[in-house]
């Protein structure tokens, strides 16, 4: 008898004979993957308790946990050693990142689509970028530009990069020494842990905070301290801060405008922040993707604060500011002795960025800047309309200075912690946020937290606000 399994992504299996049982198994292996994390237990399993396969309460399927997974002896005689193999071995990966797993990005951007709920999760928009850009890489592409470009670099891109820096901060960079461009911010953030902190450095971070700085580091092998922003204003606790850093302290990573808070550090903070590392002869790494996404203040850069520029690594991209998040255009300024180290380890890590893309992010940072007006215009309509929609819902909202996020309490609604209310919310409601725990080194001091993001267009944004009015209920 033949039995009809629909998966997560609606596609159809029909279980005739043992290969389609290993095509079913692998499958169901890769839905346990992406849905295990964070407890997701009940979505897991559900979806793979439906084609026969039992689990365990580990974050991965693992052999032994494959009860269909074993074949009889007439099966095993039809396999190959390799097919047997795959059936028995667990997934192997380094322990200085097994803690991590899927991201949560990954997980509710696909429970997203299996709920056919509004994404206001992962942030990235649902519109497109502007055409004079987009026609700027078409034109390139067309010019030949194709091949390998420098390593740090296309000359053009470096300087538009240096033209932007001076004219937003007033400080004057070598585009040849003291720029080097990356694929995306988050290669320059790994090309600078990888290229300036060794082994038992300690780093401290500022969390909430953006996920990958803990993998990075920990495959940098450094040492991870923390300093936790707390609500309602996620202001710095200066003295916790100061009492952290010790003779071992070897850099300090930070993200103004903040995510996931929205946050932007004051001068004061930053004066603060550049002091301690004076005193204390500590670098800088500063994530300063959101800085054209400011509202509520004028975004400074701590490179800028006098004595800083010194020791600071400067990180941005392009795709926030222009909605082109899959171009993967990112930069790392930095004095050069301390490029040097980023691009060491650049080299080793992707060499070289699209070649047409960077000619195309030349022209897009040397926009008029009323294109940074419109921008700043467009993307305050769009937060009031989450913010006051959230508000109306019952939520308590936090303050968001820039970014395009903003932070809120759930427990107004009765669910136990951050996960549970994420998978309700996706599931019973049809809007998707993404919970805040994965953001700290300790999970509970988030567990009241979840984030929405208003990269998205009116429409869509009024859309999620209606399907909570309707079906979000305080408890």
């Amino acid at each position: 008898m033949s039995q009809h399994i629909s998966f997560y992504n609606s596609t159809q299996y029909t279980w005739t004979s043992h290969e389609m049982l290993r095509k079913s198994t692998f499958k169901a292996f890769n839905v346990f993957h992406i849905l295990s994390r964070s407890n997701s237990f009940d979505l897991a399993g559900a979806e793979i308790n439906r084609i026969g396969i039992t689990t365990t309460s580990s974050s991965c399927i693992m052999a032994s946990s494959i009860s269909t997974a074993v074949p009889t002896p007439q099966q095993a005689a039809a396999l190959t050693q390799d097919e047997l193999t795959q059936k028995t071995q667990p997934l192997q990966v380094a322990k200085r990142l097994e803690k991590f797993k899927t991201t949560i990005f990954t997980q509710m951007s696909s429970l997203a689509i299996k709920h056919g709920a509004i994404n206001l999760g992962q942030g990235f928009p649902n519109f497109d970028g502007p055409d004079f850009v987009k026609e700027a890489a078409i034109q390139a592409i067309r010019d030949g530009k194709n091949q390998y470009a420098r390593g740090y670099g296309v000359p053009d891109l470096n300087s538009a990069v240096a033209e932007r820096f001076k004219k937003d901060t007033g400080l004057v960079v070598d585009p040849e020494k003291e720029v080097t461009v990356t694929s995306g911010c988050t290669e320059a953030i790994a090309a600078t842990m990888l290229g300036l902190i060794n082994p038992g450095d300690e780093v401290v971070l500022f969390a909430p905070f953006y996920d990958s700085y803990e993998a990075t580091l920990s495959m940098a092998g450094a040492k991870i301290k923390c300093v936790t922003l707390r609500p309602p204003d996620f202001s710095i606790p200066i003295d916790e801060l100061k009492s952290l850093v010790s003779k071992n302290t070897r850099a300090i990573l930070m993200n103004t405008p903040h995510n996931p808070t929205g946050k932007m550090f004051t001068r004061e903070e930053l004066n603060a922040i550049a002091s301690l590392c004076i005193e204390n002869d500590i670098l800088v790494f500063s994530d300063e993707v959101y800085d054209k996404l400011a509202f509520e203040m004028d975004h400074v850069s701590i490179a800028s604060v006098p004595g800083m520029y010194e020791r600071t690594v400067t990180l941005n991209s392009l795709g926030k500011t222009f909605s082109l998040t899959g171009w993967k255009i990112g930069w790392a300024i930095a004095p050069p002795h301390l490029t040097w180290g980023v691009r060491q380890a650049h080299s080793f890590l992707t060499f070289a960025t699209s070649t047409p893309m960077q000619f195309a992010a030349a022209t897009a940072l040397r926009a008029p800047d009323s294109y940074y007006e419109e921008l700043r215009r467009d993307y305050m309509v769009k937060k009031n309309i989450l913010v006051e929609g959230l508000k109306s819902v019952g939520f308590t909202v936090f303050p968001s200075s820039g970014t395009y996020f903003v932070v809120v309490d759930h427990t107004p609604f009765g669910l136990e912690n951050d996960v549970a209310f994420c998978e309700y919310l996706i599931k019973e409601v049809g809007v998707v946020a993404i919970p805040t725990s994965v953001f700290y080194l300790n999970p509970d001091e988030g567990k009241n937290l979840v984030r929405f993001t208003f990269c998205k267009d009116e429409e869509t944004l009024k859309s999620a606000v209606e399907r909570m009015k309707e079906k979000l209920l305080k408890k």
